[in-house]
């Protein structure tokens, strides 16, 4: 499941809360010839956030420019916001030969599978239950209540696409889901040998 220049393609989704940033994060931390796909986006930039490293932050009508010349292998509005992944930015990560993290939601993930030139292994993540997605939704203390509402709603309708998905990991705890998702990144690997 690699792409034709051999290089991996991985796909991180989840409901908003489940861990998928963080884990993202944790891989590129780890394998250094992991590059986290940045996606463009209209949203605000939170405060931890960093230009070019978090997302590319552009406004609505630049993202609805882009999104007429087709430069977005992806895109999706969420909360009234846009994401995309361009496709300049994968191509050149592909280039390079490195191996690619898509940190996307569900949507995205079912327009980049219409690209059968990607290679893409794509993992679903949820967390043990809406309870503790709503404290670590809580906890992260980064949206307003509203939106966490918002995203305890989106949750009900997100966790029924897991089934678009090569593999779903329950995350209950950081360190079990990653040494699972290193398991099939180490699978893929020998596959591709």
């Amino acid at each position: 499941m690699t792409s034709s220049n051999g290089s991996i393609m991985l796909i991180l989704s989840s409901p908003s809360g489940a861990g998928k940033t963080t884990l993202t994060k944790k891989i590129q931390q780890k394998y250094q010839n992991f590059k986290i796909s940045v996606s463009h986006t209209t949203r605000k930039p939170r405060s931890n956030e960093v230009e070019g490293i978090d997302y590319f932050f552009i406004n609505h009508e630049e993202f609805k420019k882009r999104i007429s010349n087709n430069e977005f292998y992806e895109y999706a509005k969420i909360f009234d916001n846009y994401y995309g992944t361009a496709r300049n930015s994968v191509n050149k990560l592909l280039k390079n030969n490195n191996n690619i993290l898509f940190d996307i939601d569900w949507q995205g993930t079912q327009q980049l599978s219409r690209f059968k030139e990607l290679k893409l292994i794509k993992i679903f993540l949820l967390p043990p239950d809406k309870k503790e997605l709503e404290n670590r939704l809580i906890q992260r203390n980064q949206d307003n209540i509203d939106i966490i509402s918002k995203r305890l709603k989106a949750y009900d309708n997100d966790i029924h696409h897991w089934s678009d998905y090569d593999h779903v990991i329950v995350n209950d705890n950081l360190e079990h889901c990653f040494s699972q998702i290193e398991k099939i990144i180490l699978s893929e690997k020998n596959n591709a040998i």
